[in-house]
């Protein structure tokens, strides 16, 4: 239960929808929520930078990243064991392209605003996932918003317009010029930066050591 009288935590969480680590991570933020308040606000990050707005085939892709063979069997291993210790399913064989996730990072910013913005990054998440589901497309993206509590109609009206558009790709931009070196990066109170996917309890020691420094 958490603790209700302790003020909330801020995380500012950096991450791409994309991204199974991310995913992963956020199950720790989660259960590190469940002990006391937390404001989690979201930030874009793109894993792949320059995509076409209409995505690539995820086989290409892999292949330009990591060579001929793709993702090892050990990387992709690894992601589904670790999916699997947080009670999370990653499925592969469910995608065929990797999308260009800017206005998937417009949708969350709107729903940030709107105090679904983790509602909305779940459905993400798990749209690409666990479904295959392509968050690059505005259908997809507007039944999300819709899950979570948005205007359906209006998600659609504001990502056929350029709303937000340049803000999502300067932060983004922004963060990888500063050097962010991977994803997830959870900055704790706006004081120290965990990157990677972390357990409730790195958190937690982290949380217990920065605020001690007030």
């Amino acid at each position: 239960m958490a603790e209700i009288s302790a003020p909330p935590v801020r995380i500012d969480v950096i991450s791409d929808f994309v991204c199974p680590w991310c995913w992963i991570g956020k199950r720790g933020v989660d259960a590190f929520a469940r002990t006391r308040p937390v404001e989690r606000i979201w930030h874009p990050y793109m894993l792949h930078p320059g995509l076409p707005p209409e995505g690539m085939e995820r086989d290409a892709l892999m292949r330009m990243k990591f060579g001929a063979e793709g993702l090892s069997r050990d990387a992709g291993r690894a992601i589904s064991e670790a999916a699997e210790s947080v009670g999370l399913s990653i499925d592969y064989s469910q995608v065929e392209r990797v999308p260009n996730t800017t206005d998937a990072h417009r949708l969350s910013k709107w729903a940030s605003g709107q105090g679904v913005g983790d509602e909305v990054a779940e459905g993400l998440f798990s749209a690409y996932f666990s479904r295959g589901q392509d968050i690059g497309q505005t259908d997809v993206l507007a039944e999300i918003g819709a899950e979570a509590g948005l205007d359906a109609d209006l998600v659609r009206e504001l990502l056929a317009s350029d709303a937000d558009r340049a803000a999502v790709e300067n932060e983004a931009e922004d963060f990888q010029a500063r050097g962010v070196p991977g994803v997830p990066a959870q900055l704790i109170e706006r004081k120290g930066m965990l990157v990677g996917a972390q357990t409730p309890e790195a958190i937690a020691e982290a949380v217990e050591r920065l605020t001690a420094e007030d």
